[in-house]
């Protein structure tokens, strides 16, 4: 039997990423749950999101999911250590790619995008006095993207304007800190091209899952 697999995100970003698990894990069963109902969560309080993916996280477990992927960089920043200490199997969280990013920056300065509340969370601010002391974090309005992104009203200019905007400051390493956000990246690297490097937690969060998926077969 293929092993199985749960993916969970508010909406369509988690999509993004059940395509890039496909291509490297091509056996697995994938059960993908989202929370349209909901959606976004980047602007809810912390309880809120709580009440609405603990009894979904139950439902991955009771349907024999193996691992979760927690394809939302907002739950994982805010609730995942909650969540691991109530649930019997493996979470696979994303979040910033704040790490990576510093350590690459030839400027001195990193752009994250990402939602009000990934960005107001101790796990975000950890990640930065940790790993980005010293490097300026740009931290643009982005508020709106996850919501333009789910309906398909992607307005070019204003994405353009936000990009340029990190890229006049000296950002040259751009952080897409939505799975969301995953879906415009080549949008977004358009605009940069020449001027700054996107980093997203596809790969990474893949080789983990690969790890997790080997430990448990």
């Amino acid at each position: 039997m293929p092993q199985k697999i749960g993916v969970f995100d508010s909406g369509v970003g988690g999509l993004a990423v059940i395509a890039a698990i496909k291509k490297e894990l091509p056996n697995v069963e994938i059960i993908f749950k989202s929370d349209k109902a909901h959606f976004p969560y980047g602007t809810r309080s912390i309880d809120n999101i709580y009440g609405f993916v603990k009894p979904i996280f139950d439902g991955l477990a009771s349907e024999g999911c193996q691992v979760i992927v927690v394809a939302c960089n907002t739950v994982t920043t805010n609730l995942i250590e909650r969540l691991r200490a109530e649930l019997k199997i493996p979470l696979i969280g994303i979040e910033p790619m704040v790490k990576p990013a510093a350590a690459a920056t030839k400027t001195g300065a990193i752009a994250v995008f990402a939602t009000p509340r990934t960005l107001a969370s101790t796990r975000y601010s950890w990640l930065k006095e940790q790993y980005a002391k010293g490097v300026k974090v740009i931290e643009p309005d982005c508020s709106d993207w996850a919501y333009l992104i789910e309906n398909r009203q992607i307005d070019r200019s204003k994405i353009e304007a936000i990009v340029n905007g990190v890229c006049a400051q000296g950002a040259d390493q751009l952080v897409l800190g939505c799975t969301h956000y995953h879906w415009i990246e080549e949008l977004i690297r358009e605009i940069a091209v020449g001027r700054a490097e996107i980093l997203q937690p596809e790969v990474p969060v893949v080789d983990t899952l690969k790890t997790a998926l080997a430990q448990l077969s």
